[in-house]
């Protein structure tokens, strides 16, 4: 059994220590705001943070957070991340939403370390987060007005 925290809530899992914590959060705890895009780690659909640290839950195995904290979409709840969530909405981010609660929480991350980053902070931090509708311009604009800058 692994125990660990979710959005702040002790939590246990009975599945093996190497399933991904992303079907653990999706189909054992029946979070669905953490998508599946690839699995390869390579769209960030699945982006979760892990004790602060945005990371990919496609791939990680759940016994590797063991005693520590994870935060879905769900649960975040930052002042980053609600500057994010009403941002998207102003600046009217999602198309098809589906890569969103990923880019938000990769978003988040980056505002809680560079709380007032710049267009190149941006554009990396957010390499590898992918959009189908090519929102990215849009994207970049709710993460300027989060950090309480004019947009892009």
């Amino acid at each position: 059994m692994i125990e660990f925290e979710l959005n702040g809530k002790a939590v246990t899992s009975e599945s093996a220590e190497d399933t991904p914590l992303l079907w653990v959060i999706r189909d054992e705890l029946k979070l669905k705001g953490t998508k599946f895009g690839c699995g390869i780690a390579m769209c960030g659909a699945c982006t979760v943070h892990i004790d602060g640290v945005a990371m990919r839950s496609c791939i990680t195995p759940v016994g590797t957070v063991a005693s520590k904290g994870v935060t879905t979409i769900e649960g975040l709840s930052s002042r980053a991340g609600k500057a994010l969530q009403e941002a998207w909405v102003d600046e009217q981010v999602p198309q098809c939403g589906y890569c969103q609660s990923g880019q938000i929480m990769q978003a988040a991350n980056l505002l809680e370390n560079t709380p007032n980053p710049s267009d190149e902070q941006i554009s990396d931090a957010m390499n590898g987060n992918l959009c189908r509708c090519m929102s990215y311009t849009r994207i970049r604009r709710a993460i300027k007005a989060a950090a309480g800058g004019e947009g892009a």
